[in-house]
């Protein structure tokens, strides 16, 4: 193996079949040091031929051809071919990246009505793109073991070639393994999450966690902003945007407050903005001081100086561990200065989630920050927050693509304000819409400003919305067995939760065309609604591929057969959902208290018409005992045939203290008919269980009652039949919700009863009704 070719002011290095570092320096030197992007530049077993031919250097793996005239990298004289496809990139000072990048992120949606640029991601249409890491800066050893960051002391290219095709799962595979993995985030922080910039005391936010006991809306993170500390300061000291004391005032007992939180059942954070430092007027100043080496007499402000060990250490031991310890689970890090206040700085930003995320690691607390995104490399420490978006139908519009797309560059867990921060106006249709996108995102967060006119709690909409707000947040609790799951999944096999629908369909050009539209996990496609209701339909469309097989909406039963690229219209009461047929979607059971815990009643979505498996992960969901095998695996099973279903629940696997001993569990099978009132089924001893059916839906619910984690269950269900769309049924709906003339919908129904189903789409294609009319009846008349 001859992984690394250098010759003077070059160094190449072949880190895979597919990935190659590329390295130009004009005083010889190379960087072997971990990088903010870069942590483990480990080879893999690769076969490299290396050879000369015409003055010019050749390297060839399996997938690559290098050919490069071993000077300063130029257009002409650096370029990389894929074997399997003949596209060749060149070096490019303007292109340097990719001229078809599917790009990865950004910083912030900061103060954004609607899309924002976004920085390149690993993957591109032409099957390749470049991760310059040239100036990303550098970790230095030190003798003490802490060592710390500093940027770069030459001017060098330091790229990387990722030349993955459309192989994007391997390519995120490789490039996890380059930059570090995904952690798994605590389970708490899937839950609802209560948030907003708003002068709240002791009182009234209890008030608020009371308000939403009463609705019966589960939380699991309450988030309190910048007003629990002090904020009205001397001017002397400058603006009360930074601060460390506890509003007294407000919270003349603060450890009674955050006790009262966590007996309600929520984890909390506060926010920091820590750009000024600590100064005279704080509480632990004295202490701050003395440890930075300052006269705490002086009153001479601690700078904040992250890249400053002693600082560090001072703004850890006073501030952050004694709060921790008082009840604080993590921190809102809203840095908003910028990249440092001199040019030798490195970005306080990556220093502020770097040793903030360190610091819970060394202490066995599973780590979580809530923070914005500061380059490759960010995905190590999650949570990222987006930002202060405008309140506008732009601004929601652009959320799905940029969530899916962050995968590009393996950073798989945005949260956004949901419904959006400021300005804009007041639309409750809007509103629902972006819950509803919340609830199928990584983190669910309402957020908003001080306006007291932008209000997001429940009690305050009106209806038909307060009730659909109800649902889905109840939803958003229910999921998060399977979301847990998948964020274990994106951890451990490198699967982010997120994808955009390229990652399983990439031939397919559509895939590339539905911004919209994501793979929520391996089970789920959602399509968010992002545009107001058409008027005449009273529904909203979503632009969507449904990739080949069948799959049905986990909401109204709907079945349908891809491959096929067209709108899907739902009203304000849902989105589209789909699982594929064999999918199977572990649900914890109807709850409504502020928990996530590993349930003790389930339901279990499965869609027919294939075979599948899914196997449920679970831990303790705070601590790093997961890492040592402190975990349980439950494999769930179902068998699809002519004659029955056959759904197995598989013993559990690991640790059983860390779930329930049995539980409640029933089955929903979607995408089905009964031949008769009910279907046939029996456990393994023959035993006939509760059953029922909704023909509306298309699916039948089979109580098991109490199922052992040691033993598993297993039943049989007959006299099934794949489900069709109840096509008069559906469209009569869509008729009668229609704000149209009354005259074209007796023809339409007319047509419909009195023509085959051929004769009816030929002739409703010719039709007078409006275009919009005729397409949402196509949707549920086309299979």
């Amino acid at each position: 193996m001859n992984s690394i070719i250098s010759s003077g002011k070059y160094r190449i290095s072949i880190l895979t079949d597919r990935l190659i570092r590329l390295e130009y320096n004009e005083d010889g030197r190379f960087e072997d040091r971990m990088t903010r992007a870069v942590v483990n530049r480990t080879p893999d077993d690769v076969s490299v031929s290396v050879t000369t031919s015409n003055g010019r250097l050749v390297v060839q793996t399996k997938e690559l051809v290098l050919n490069y005239d071993e000077k300063e990298f130029t257009t002409q004289g650096l370029s990389i071919e894929m074997k399997s496809t003949g596209k060749v990139w060149h070096y490019s000072v303007v292109f340097g990246n990719s001229d078809r990048n599917l790009f990865g992120t950004a910083r912030t949606l900061d103060e954004k009505d609607g899309s924002t640029p976004l920085e390149p991601g690993i993957f591109g249409r032409n099957g390749y793109a470049v991760l310059d890491d040239s100036g990303s800066p550098v970790f230095e050893e030190s003798e003490d073991g802490e060592g710390r960051y500093v940027l770069r002391d030459t001017e060098a290219k330091d790229l990387y070639f990722f030349g993955y095709g459309t192989d994007f799962y391997g390519g995120l595979r490789d490039f996890y393994r380059l930059c570090g993995k995904t952690p798994l985030i605590p389970r708490y922080s899937l839950g609802n999450w209560w948030s907003r910039y708003y002068r709240y005391s002791e009182e009234s936010y209890k008030e608020v966690v009371d308000k939403f006991r009463e609705e019966e809306i589960p939380l699991s993170v309450a988030v309190i902003d910048m007003d629990w500390h002090v904020t009205d300061v001397d001017s002397k000291y400058g603006t009360g945007w930074t601060g460390y004391t506890w509003n007294k005032e407000l919270f003349p007992d603060y450890k009674r407050f955050l006790k009262m939180l966590h007996d309600n059942g929520l984890s909390v954070t506060l926010n920091l903005h820590p750009a000024d430092g600590v100064r005279a007027f704080e509480d632990m100043y004295r202490q701050v001081a003395e440890k930075a080496g300052i006269d705490p007499d002086s009153e001479e402000t601690v700078e904040f100086d992250f890249g400053n060990e002693s600082f560090r250490k001072a703004y850890f031991e006073e501030i952050m561990h004694p709060y921790e310890a008082d009840g604080v689970d993590f921190w809102w890090i809203d840095w908003q200065q910028g990249t440092g206040r001199k040019a030798s700085d490195v970005d306080p930003l990556f220093l502020l989630n770097h040793y903030h995320y360190r610091d819970q690691e060394m202490r066995n607390v599973r780590p979580m920050i809530f923070s914005r995104y500061a380059g490759p490399g960010s995905h190590r420490y999650p949570v990222g927050f987006s930002g202060d978006t405008v309140c506008s139908w732009k601004s929601l519009c652009f959320q799905p693509y940029f969530t899916s797309t962050a995968s590009n560059i393996g950073y798989g867990w945005w949260s956004h304000d949901i419904g959006g921060h400021m300005l804009g106006d007041k639309d409750n249709e809007r509103l629902i819409r972006w819950i509803q996108l919340g609830v199928f995102s990584p983190i669910m967060r309402l957020h908003s400003s001080n306006s007291p006119f932008l209000n997001k709690e429940p009690w305050t909409i009106e209806e038909p919305y307060h009730s659909v707000m109800q649902k889905f947040m109840r939803l958003r609790h229910r999921l998060v067995p399977y979301i847990y799951t998948e964020s274990y999944r994106a951890h451990h096999d490198d699967r982010p939760l997120i994808r955009p629908m390229y990652y399983d369909n990439p031939e397919n050009e559509a895939a590339y065309d539905v911004p919209c539209e994501y793979g929520f996990g391996d089970m789920l496609i959602v399509g968010a609604v992002t545009e107001k209701m058409d008027e005449e339909l009273r529904m909203a469309s979503v632009n969507m591929l449904i990739p080949k097989g069948r799959y049905v909406d986990i909401f109204n039963g709907r079945v349908y057969q891809g491959p096929v690229r067209r709108k899907l219209y739902r009203d304000i009461e849902s989105v589209p959902v789909l699982l594929k047929a064999g999918g199977i979607l572990p649900l914890a059971d109807n709850n409504t208290k502020n928990t996530t815990a590993n349930p003790d009643s389930m339901e279990i979505l499965i869609a027919a018409g294939e075979s599948g498996s899914y196997s449920l992960y679970e831990d303790d969901g705070c601590s790093m005992n997961y890492r040592n095998g402190a975990f349980v695996t439950t494999e769930i099973v179902s068998e699809c045939s002519s004659e029955c279903i056959t759904v197995s629940i598989k013993p559990s696997s690991g640790d059983l203290s860390l779930i329930p001993g049995s539980r409640d569990i029933k089955l929903t099978i979607l995408g089905v008919s009964a031949f008769g009132e009910l279907p046939e089924v029996s456990d393994e001893e023959g035993k006939r269980l509760d059953t029922s059916y909704d023909a509306a839906r298309h699916s039948v619910t089979v109580r098991l009652g109490k199922v052992s984690a040691q033993k598993g269950a297993a039943v049989k269900i007959r006299s099934l039949a794949l489900s069709e769309n109840d096509l008069r049924t559906e469209v009569y709906t869509i008729l009668d919700r229609a704000w149209t003339k009354i005259t074209d919908k007796d023809i339409v129904y007319r047509a419909l009863n009195g023509k085959s189903k051929e004769e009816f789409l030929e002739w409703l294609r010719g039709s007078g009704i409006s275009e919009t009319l005729k397409d949402a009846i196509t949707e549920v008349y086309e299979d």
